[in-house]
């Protein structure tokens, strides 16, 4: 079984830095805070986490925390002291000598998840939930530049925001408001073809993936990826078909787009063109 795994981890790094050499030509760019303002450091197992939304980064940060000894269990954990808990250092928290030491010396990972799921999950936690940051930052912007004859409250509330309407802001260079880190491509939040990651994880195969890294760094036998979904429990994942069904409210222009928009994220992880 380890050895399928290896051979699947072989692969998906060839693709990648063959997508890189392809495509890329800052393989001499110089490696700055920004760069690994996204990578979370765990130095007693010595791993760096390129933190993706919605590919399983809650659970993630609760595994990193266990490793680091900061709780005894992932269960215990609750999502905002994963996400606002400040626990996990930060790879840019640390000086020159710092970053560039534990890039060569720990183990580099990340987990992707594909793009238009990716996507349609962030959508649905972001827009389709009462949310105190997004509606009103992003969702006031997307509605009174994207909607015809929008209500006195949809303009004051930002709420409601529809998928076509949130793809058409996706879509525009223009944009009202800037980019967000959970609709952003991969290789803008890691730049995997800067940093040599030693390990690519993918939602997808989650629990084989996770289950075998954990292996790899020699982690406790005790300590397994959670299964738990960390919001929103009683409602199902985002799966390909409910992908699908969001996809469908597009024109087919808008889908190409779309898939343009995240052209080497599926390339690079090897993604087939939904």
């Amino acid at each position: 079984k380890w050895k399928s795994l290896y051979q699947i981890q072989r692969e998906r790094k060839r693709i990648m830095r063959e997508t890189c050499s392809k495509y890329k030509s800052n393989n001499r760019r110089i490696i700055t805070p920004y760069h690994v303002s996204r990578i979370f450091v765990e130095d007693k197992y010595r791993v760096l986490y390129c933190e993706v939304p919605k590919a399983g980064c809650s659970n993630w940060k609760r595994v990193l925390m266990v490793l680091n000894g900061l709780a005894s269990s992932t269960k215990d954990i609750q999502h905002n002291t994963v996400h606002y808990g400040n626990y996990l250092k930060r790879l840019d928290g640390f000086d020159h000598k710092g970053i560039y030491h534990r890039l060569n010396t720990y183990t580099k990972m990340l987990f992707i998840r594909e793009p238009f799921e990716k996507l349609v999950s962030a959508f649905r936690d972001k827009f389709e939930h009462p949310n105190n940051y997004y509606h009103p930052v992003f969702g006031k912007a997307i509605i009174s530049r994207y909607r015809v004859n929008a209500t006195k409250e949809a303009l004051r509330t930002g709420s409601g925001v529809k998928f076509k309407e949130f793809i058409q802001y996706l879509l525009d260079v223009h944009r009202p408001v800037g980019m967000d880190i959970h609709w952003d491509h991969v290789n803008r939040l890691c730049s995997p073809c800067l940093i040599d990651y030693d390990f690519v994880g993918k939602f997808e195969s989650m629990e084989e993936d996770a289950n075998f890294f954990l292996h790899l760094i020699g982690a406790p036998q005790n300590l397994t990826f959670p299964k738990f979904k960390d919001r929103h429990s009683n409602e199902e994942r985002t799966t390909p078909k409910i992908t699908q069904q969001y996809f469908a409210e597009l024109s087919p222009s808008q889908r190409q787009r779309s898939y343009d928009f995240y052209y080497m994220d599926y390339l690079m992880f090897n993604y087939s063109k939904p």
